[in-house]
């Protein structure tokens, strides 16, 4: 809501340019009379249809944690596939980043995973890469997050797998 009370919706478009360069621009706020999913979908055709762009070429979309999006979830939660992936993702990064020990050991080991990446003439390097990174933990109704959740687990997977082995080999005897 606004300052008028009214429910407004932001419009951003995020592309890449010609040169891979990825831009992200606000082009308007709009009026909907509600946040539920029915209502944000026609404010977007709308849009779309006013600015003369085409949904076929849209790729994603992005929503900050409104409530329309907890129906989203719900449903998500509803597919077994889909719940069984988040709630061993959530479990691996509540693991491994249960205590400061394991987060000590997962930045020992991704530091180790940068030198030798480094040594091996095999490291990507630019701005914002290679920096001290941690298990993101995922928020229940922003996708975003969960996306974060994913990225984290993909780029540190070996150091993860280690830290894994590690506590498996310090608790040989616990069965969980």
């Amino acid at each position: 809501r606004d300052a008028s009370i009214k429910e407004q919706m932001a419009m951003v478009l995020r592309y890449v340019n010609d040169k891979g360069q990825i831009i992200e621009r606000f082009v308007g706020g709009q009026h909907v009379t509600d946040t539920t999913s029915s209502a944000l979908k026609e404010a977007i055709d709308e849009f779309f249809s006013s600015a003369n762009l085409s949904f076929s070429k849209l790729r994603g979309q992005g929503y900050d944690g409104a409530s329309n999006m907890r129906a989203l979830v719900a449903v998500a939660k509803k597919n077994i596939d889909v719940n069984s992936f988040f709630t061993t993702a959530n479990s691996l990064v509540n693991v491994v980043g249960a205590s400061c020990k394991r987060r000590d050991a997962l930045r020992a080991q991704y530091q180790e995973e940068l030198v030798r990446a480094f040594e091996d003439d095999c490291l990507i390097t630019g701005r914002g890469l290679n920096q001290e990174r941690t298990l993101k933990r995922a928020g229940d109704t922003r996708w975003n997050s969960h996306y974060g959740t994913l990225i984290s687990i993909i780029s540190m997977f070996p150091s993860v797998v280690n830290v894994l082995q590690i506590i498996v080999d310090d608790n040989p005897n616990d069965s969980s």
